[in-house]
């Protein structure tokens, strides 16, 4: 399949289906897949509990923000951001102004049965996980709507026909660019 664009991005919740549908796409366009927690975790070496639990919410986003303004500089690729990587302006403009980005919104029932027996993500080690969920959600969506150029449903549909669904816009995108 032909390349599309340089960049793409995808942001959302922690159990959206980012890293999955990151590889897929990735495969699909055959271009280099990251995951931005991932990266963090190889050049620390530690997990992002540990991080968290040694430098704070804090420590963790100063990483986090110096790991998305490098890569999204690189071309061509798929990036998969951490939940909270739009938290930050400085994240949300490299996003938005380096490639085109999907948030991929899903409820918090979907998200929740995604991520029930994760237990590398230490915002979710509390008492009621679901309640967790629906507060990152109200906290986060209008930051996700702000930086992304589409927004997908990932809720219901499987990784494949997600993927689908972005092609199918990015072609289009492409189509109109064209003319």
């Amino acid at each position: 399949m032909e390349k599309i664009h340089d960049n793409i991005f995808l942001i959302g919740l922690m159990g959206a289906g980012k890293t999955t549908l990151g590889k897929k796409l990735a495969q699909d366009l055959q271009c280099q897949f990251y995951d931005s927690d991932h990266v963090i975790m190889d050049r620390t070496g530690v997990s992002i509990p540990t991080i968290f639990e040694l430098e704070g919410e804090e420590g963790f986003r100063n990483r986090e923000s110096a790991v998305i303004d490098e890569l999204t500089q690189e071309k061509p690729i798929i990036l998969a951001t951490g939940g909270g990587a739009v938290l930050r302006p400085e994240n949300r403009r490299y996003l938005h102004e380096r490639g085109v980005v999907f948030y991929l919104s899903a409820s918090p029932d979907v998200l929740l049965a995604r991520t029930r027996s994760d237990k590398s993500r230490p915002l979710l080690q509390v008492a009621d996980p679901y309640v967790k969920l629906q507060e990152l959600l109200e906290k986060r969506d209008a930051l996700y709507r702000e930086t992304a150029h589409f927004v997908i449903d990932a809720g219901e549909d499987g990784c494949h026909k997600t993927a689908e669904k972005i092609l199918d816009i990015l072609k289009k995108q492409q189509a109109l660019c064209a003319n």
